[in-house]
């Protein structure tokens, strides 16, 4: 284990400067190419527009293999459990182009889907369009968005990658809780964990 975490670690660093300089979107900014059609899992084109629902839209930058998604993806599921139960869309995006013939390919991004029971979309941003407009930095990274597509929390899942039991503070959650309640977001930032999206940049 600690092995591991050192690796994890030194991983995080290293993929510190791949996470781009891309402005990101400020709490209160509209969400942009809401309209842009996505290949999902399934074969169906869907866009934010799409999976939102009536309190917002969840979207999550994720990946197939890094170990911080690794050690996250069986939250996943339980995520969207709460985005429904707050009447939350939730859509996860693969934008890592630079891999897409290896690692992040269509046809792996299908595999993981079947092996670990994924239950929400899991699409393909191509040429890393949306990561690149909301200035999305790491897998997992989240962008909250209301019920008018305004930002209303960006960050991480939680404040414990390694184990779901020892999770003190479920920032997402706390989010999602307050959109289906109408309640004031108590934390609106924080700092993403996890490996630089390795997109594209031309």
């Amino acid at each position: 284990m600690k092995k591991l975490t050192l690796f994890i670690g030194i991983l995080f660093v290293v993929n510190l400067a791949f996470a781009g300089d891309f402005k990101q979107l400020a709490i209160g900014d509209k969400a942009v190419l809401t309209e842009v059609k996505m290949p999902d899992v399934t074969g169906k084109e869907l866009s934010l527009n799409d999976a939102k629902k009536e309190n917002g839209l969840l979207v999550l930058f994720s990946c197939n293999t890094c170990p911080f998604v690794v050690a996250w993806e069986d939250r996943y599921n339980a995520v969207k459990k709460w985005a429904d139960s707050n009447d939350v869309g939730m859509i996860v995006l693969n934008s890592n182009c630079q891999k897409r013939d290896g690692d992040d390919s269509f046809e792996a991004m299908k595999e993981k889907a079947k092996e670990q029971g994924y239950t929400f979309s899991y699409v393909v941003d191509k040429g890393s369009k949306i990561a690149n407009a909301f200035g999305g930095q790491t897998t997992p990274h989240v962008f909250l968005f209301d019920g008018d597509f305004k930002l209303a929390y960006k960050g991480a899942i939680d404040d414990n990658y390694k184990s779901a039991d020892k999770v003190e503070k479920s920032y997402l959650k706390d989010a999602l809780n307050s959109l289906g309640s109408n309640s004031q977001i108590a934390v609106t930032e924080t700092k993403p964990l996890g490996c630089g999206i390795k997109r594209k940049t031309e």
